[in-house]
């Protein structure tokens, strides 16, 4: 009898945690990286796998911001520096990839087999813990670049659009 009272109890709070969830507002939450000591957040359901920097092949006549193709999990990705590519260091072709450098790539349902190489991971971010930067700065900001952020010890992240990025034509413009 006792374990009948204690299954309805619990469908109970089931369900009531289901309605909750129903109801209640998500708030939104970015992959954290480092690039080029620049803080920069990425929508988590638009990023993919999270790989060590490994071997990148060079290509030959492309951006100087495109670090090459690899391998992932048997698929080839192109590899964009994106410190690079957002202007933020020179990339020499041929450097190796930076002590602690990882490959984010981009969620397969924006289909385009491409990693982000970042200098580092820095955690998760959840939009509870950030406050919006008010934007006096009025340069021209790409499509991709989302809201500006600032946490509770006063480092600013740039929120990139991953699915804008994919769509961006310079980003798909690897030819050099």
């Amino acid at each position: 009898m006792a374990n009948k009272e204690a299954l309805r109890e619990l469908q109970a709070r089931l369900a009531q945690r289901m309605q909750a969830a129903k109801t209640e507002q998500r708030g939104h939450s970015w992959l954290a990286v480092d690039c080029a000591g620049h803080g920069v957040l990425f929508p988590l359901e638009q990023a993919g796998e999270i790989f060590d920097a490994g071997t990148v092949l060079a290509v030959p006549h492309t951006q100087s911001w495109f670090a090459g193709v690899a391998n992932l999990r048997g698929g080839l990705h192109g590899v964009v520096d994106l410190a690079a590519f957002l202007g933020l260091r020179a990339r020499v072709p041929g450097d190796a990839p930076r002590e602690g450098a990882r490959l984010v790539a981009l969620n397969p349902a924006l289909a385009v087999n491409c990693a982000l190489l970042v200098d580092r991971l820095a955690g998760l971010r959840h939009d509870t813990d950030l406050t919006t930067q008010d934007s006096t700065d009025t340069s021209a900001r790409p499509g991709f670049a989302g809201t500006r952020w600032r946490d509770a010890s006063g480092r600013e992240w740039q929120e990139i659009k991953l699915s804008a990025l994919a769509a961006d034509g310079q980003f798909l413009g690897i030819a050099g």
